[in-house]
């Protein structure tokens, strides 16, 4: 509650039946048909014993026709009805019903009139018929039928309410006020009619009577000073500046804590450029135990955004943080507001993340904070501190599969591949047809990796099948895949088309050149292989020894024994005193299979 004009948008409640009305009149309108169905036409109690019995015929027939979507045959039906009475209000009604449906809004509405001709006791049909008129911006037209139909009962004020629209609509103040006057008649008074009220009067320049009314709406709340408040905005905001201070000045005279009169008067000085009095005002709001948190917080990013327009002194901003701080928080979002700020501003990490965790520490559920610490704690390699952090993450985000997909990677690089194994696990159970797509893929692909480390081939290469289901363009899933199945010597075929793909998606990665090679190598197709293992070598920043072995088995397959012996001396440098096999090959000078 800051100023006059928030007041007076409580006003707004009134106002905004008036497109709900008008787009809802005609679905009123169709189903209500089965309340109106029975109304008998006062003129029908005149016709003789079989023009009764004909009449009830043709009407209750084309109401079956109607139900059976054969609106043809419920019109003449419904003309039948008319030759018989043609006063008959009920029939006119349903002819109209007939017309909406069928969007011929001109027709209906003729209908709907003689209707409310035929039986004009009948405030079901008036009431329909304004509601038209409404649709239809007949504005005047449905002003009339509102009033006609409040006059027949003056118990309804959600009448009053629509015809308070309809005046606002075509700005007859005088009658939004004649209309806001009834309803207090009615309902009472309250605060949302009175501040209507001020509003139209303001509109119609009435400052008098605008004033007036304001000092009643405080009168009659004389133990809420807020009231008083509203007074002085509105003389702040209408040319009145000394009468609006005197008046803050008597609100904080008997509550010098009372932040509406506080924040009214921080406008003031920013207004008036009194930037001292403006800060401490602030600071004095922030740390105020009466100023609520979404105030505060309001307060502080207009404060950021100020500071910024001036040049973005940070100091002055986090001096600010730093005294809010100083008081208990209850609600995270200053915290939240604080990294936020601290992150434009290019800070330390380590100097977000204590902002960070202060958000979990009140609310241990907020995704976004923890997510952003894991990522701190990612780029360090800081495994174990990521595993402590996505651990609760399970309980208080159990939905979340990005908890699950970091907590397995951080198993899965802290070489725990059981526990690995297990978070995957549990992550794909949650996978359904809304999730996302390429997350889900790298769930399958991860567990497939694991469960080939484990020795786990066939429920390995199942993992990868799931993987290609959900993204078939899956990259690594795709290299991994093909290399086991070529270690294995099954299904080359399907193998070299899979490593093709991640050739021609990065045609310069030496892992994906050197699958690519080695399984036309494993096809015996060793000339071809020669062109991918030169350029896998070519690309290889880390000359990898398993590339340059590979690199040797393929040269010695294409009769160049020198320079295979170049390579796999190149390979033995740094490959593990493990790998026999390769010792082997060089002592013999030939290729050997494992």
């Amino acid at each position: 509650m800051k100023n006059i004009c928030k007041y007076l948008l409580l006003s707004a409640t009134a106002f905004t039946l008036l497109t709900v009305v008008s787009a809802c009149s005609v679905q009123k309108m169709q189903s209500a048909k089965t309340v109106v169905g029975n109304v008998k036409s006062p003129v029908a109690d005149n016709l003789s014993h079989n023009s009764r019995l004909r009449f009830d015929y043709f009407l209750f027939e084309s109401e079956n026709q109607e139900q059976k979507d054969n609106l043809a045959g419920a019109f003449d039906l419904l003309d039948h009805c008319k030759d018989i009475d043609s006063t008959s209000a009920n029939v006119y009604y349903k002819k109209a019903e007939l017309y909406a449906q069928l969007k011929q809004d001109s027709l209906a509405l003729l209908n709907f009139e003689k209707a409310a001709t035929y039986d004009p006791s009948n405030s079901y049909y008036e009431e329909i018929l304004a509601q038209f008129y409404t649709h239809a911006a007949k504005y005047d037209k449905a002003i009339a039928a509102y009033e006609k139909l409040y006059n027949t009962n003056k118990d309804r004020p959600d009448v009053l309410e629509i015809l308070l629209q309809l005046y606002n609509q075509k700005t007859d103040y005088d009658n939004v006020i004649n209309t806001i006057e009834r309803l207090e008649n009615v309902a009472g008074a309250n605060e949302k009619l009175l501040m209507a009220k001020v509003q139209i009067y303001s509109l119609q320049g009435k400052k008098k009577e605008a004033i007036n009314v304001i000092r009643q709406l405080a009168e009659s709340h004389p133990n809420d000073l807020n009231y008083r408040v509203i007074e002085g905005d509105w003389q702040m905001e209408n040319g009145l500046p000394e009468e609006a201070l005197a008046t803050y000045g008597r609100v904080l005279k008997q509550e010098p804590d009372n932040t509406m009169a506080q924040m009214s008067m921080l406008s003031y000085y920013k207004n008036n450029n009194q930037d001292s009095l403006a800060n401490t005002l602030l600071k004095k709001l922030l740390v105020n135990n009466n100023t609520d948190d979404s105030e505060k917080l309001d307060l502080m990013k207009q404060a950021v955004t100020d500071n910024e327009q001036k040049g973005g002194d940070s100091t002055q901003i986090l001096n600010l943080f730093k005294d809010v701080f100083k008081e208990k928080q209850t609600d995270p979002n200053m915290y939240i507001l604080c990294s936020v700020y601290m992150n434009a501003k290019k800070m330390p990490k380590d100097s977000i993340a204590v902002m960070l965790n202060k958000v979990l520490e009140i609310a241990p559920d907020n995704a976004a904070s923890r997510l952003q610490l894991i990522q701190y704690a990612w780029e360090k390699k800081d495994y174990n501190q990521a595993i402590e952090l996505c651990k609760p993450a399970l309980e208080y985000n159990p939905d979340e599969m990005a908890f699950f997909y970091y907590l397995g990677m951080a198993y899965y690089f802290n070489n725990d591949l059981d526990n690995a194994l297990e978070i995957f696990r549990k992550g794909t159970s949650m996978i359904n047809n809304q999730s996302d797509a390429s997350l889900a893929s790298d769930y399958y692909g991860l567990m497939g990796d694991i469960l080939h480390a484990k020795g786990e081939h066939k429920a390995a290469f199942a993992a990868y099948d799931s993987c290609l289901q959900w993204k078939d363009d899956n990259v690594p899933c795709l290299n991994n895949y093909a290399y086991y199945l070529s270690e294995k010597g099954l299904n080359l075929e399907k193998a070299e088309q899979m490593s093709y793909k991640t050739v021609k998606a990065e045609p310069k990665n030496s892992t994906y050149l050197d699958t690519y090679a080695w399984i036309l190598f494993m096809q015996k197709r060793y000339a071809e292989s020669k062109i991918y293992i030169d350029q896998a070598v070519q690309n290889d920043s880390t000359k990898s020894n398993v590339i340059l072995e590979h690199a040797g088995d393929i040269y010695i397959k294409n009769g160049d024994v020198k320079q295979a012996l170049n390579y796999w001396n190149r390979s033995a440098k740094t490959a593990d005193k493990s790998n026999i096999l390769l010792f082997k090959k060089i002592k013999l000078k030939k290729y050997l299979e494992k």
